[in-house]
């Protein structure tokens, strides 16, 4: 189930991609070409990459795409790596997971609560979406670790092959 989630969500974030290209051409257009700025542009160009990136975590470890020392992790056997992964997930990314979206709750409550919007003039509003994606994305984050976890323990345990880059 977390598979699918993650698959989805992170297919649907990826095109988000196109639309911070677009932006940020915008973005020098005006900047250049008519000697202009915007803070909105500039706050959409760094929402935007938030977005793509905290969000589409959960489909980088789906993809095993996600930032690793591969030096020696790339050498080891499928059993060795589920061990590496079994105990990662397990030692470092749950609990960091959980830590993030515990504390970001009254973070993410407050500005809520004070309707934020930017604090500069001509900014967008509404900075507690941009905010509650750090809470979606660890959430979804955490989803996928549970998987790769429990995956890894059914590669340990002999039940399942490797699934690497499925």
């Amino acid at each position: 189930m977390a598979h699918l989630i993650n698959e989805y969500i992170g297919r649907g974030v990826a095109w988000l991609t196109t639309v911070l290209v677009i932006v940020f051409c915008i973005d020098v257009i005006i900047r250049y070409v008519f000697k202009s700025s915007s803070v909105a542009f500039y706050e959409a160009e760094w929402h935007i990459f938030s977005i793509i990136f905290l969000i589409g975590a959960g489909y980088s470890l789906r993809h095993d795409r996600h930032v690793r020392v591969d030096v020696f992790y790339s050498r080891f056997s499928p059993q060795t790596k589920a061990w590496v992964n079994f105990f990662g997930v397990l030692l470092f990314l749950l609990p960091f997971a959980v830590l993030v979206i515990k504390a970001s709750i009254p973070y993410v409550a407050l500005s809520y609560r004070i309707n934020e919007g930017s604090a500069d003039a001509g900014g967008l509003p509404y900075r507690y979406l941009i905010k509650s994606t750090m809470m979606i994305g660890f959430a979804l984050l955490l989803l996928q670790g549970i998987a790769l976890l429990l995956d890894s323990l059914l590669v340990i345990l002999g039940i399942q092959k490797s699934s690497e880059n499925e």
